[in-house]
């Protein structure tokens, strides 16, 4: 295979598992697609509890200052979170949703824009897309990415189901955040170590928790906002590993 080939099978098969969910979820009746979607935002905070499991390992406390492990996480999520909020990424994501709704000619009234932000964070947020992208540049394998495939496959056609043509749109931001890390790989190597994904996955975890909350209609958390905390987190980590 081809350096990339893992990230254009993960782009078709989001796109094609939302396909099929789109067809599925038109021939269903509205209190199925809402319990679809309380489904969703429980699978999602389990997703979420999985991707939070590195904060009580020994690799990622031992590799930080005493009492920093969470502050780490706190500081990240605090600094991504002004400089996001400074941007207005929430709006702009929103924004682009509604451009690529008006594209697609999907309905006004639809879910198009929430179904292609709640997608787009799911399908990036994890040690996978990272990991799997690094190792496609390098040519090492796609192991990882074909995966991370079946995953979003079954993921991106539940999504869809229930939220619309947005998840299929979701592709794009998938395809260019993990082309970025594929030639990342490619030219530097490895470029995190282990302690910096974990932090990346710990601040991906809260994200996917919010998530999960919007979906359950508890709490909605301007996500886009925070997106910055995911490239601070293992700068940050990166830089209080040296007083370790």
């Amino acid at each position: 295979m081809f350096i990339g080939s893992g990230t254009v099978i993960n782009v078709v098969t989001i796109v094609g598992g939302a396909g099929l969910g789109v067809i599925i979820g038109g021939r269903m009746p509205e209190r199925m697609r809402a319990l679809i979607t309380d489904i969703l935002g429980l699978i999602t905070i389990l997703g979420a509890a999985t991707a939070l499991a590195p904060i009580a390992s020994d690799r990622y406390i031992d590799s930080l200052p005493q009492g920093w492990p969470l502050l780490a996480i706190l500081a990240s999520l605090l600094i991504g979170g002004v400089i996001g909020s400074a941007l207005d990424l929430e709006r702009k994501l929103e924004g682009f949703g509604h451009f690529l709704r008006r594209r697609f000619k999907a309905e006004k009234d639809g879910t198009f824009v929430e179904g292609f932000l709640a997608s787009s964070l799911l399908f990036v947020i994890g040690p996978l897309a990272i990991l799997g992208s690094i190792s496609d540049g390098m040519g090492t394998g796609t192991d990882q990415l074909i995966l991370k495939s079946s995953l979003d496959f079954f993921a991106a056609m539940a999504f869809a189901a229930s939220l619309g043509w947005g998840v299929a749109a979701s592709a794009i931001p998938v395809g260019i955040y993990q082309g970025l890390w594929t030639v990342a790989g490619f030219a530097l190597g490895s470029v995190l170590s282990d302690y910096q994904v974990d932090a990346m996955t710990i601040v991906g975890g809260l994200m996917l928790l919010s998530i999960g909350l919007g979906l359950l209609k508890i709490k909605t958390i301007a996500i886009g906002n925070l997106l910055p905390a995911l490239a601070i987190a293992p700068v940050l980590v990166g830089v209080l590993h040296q007083f370790a």
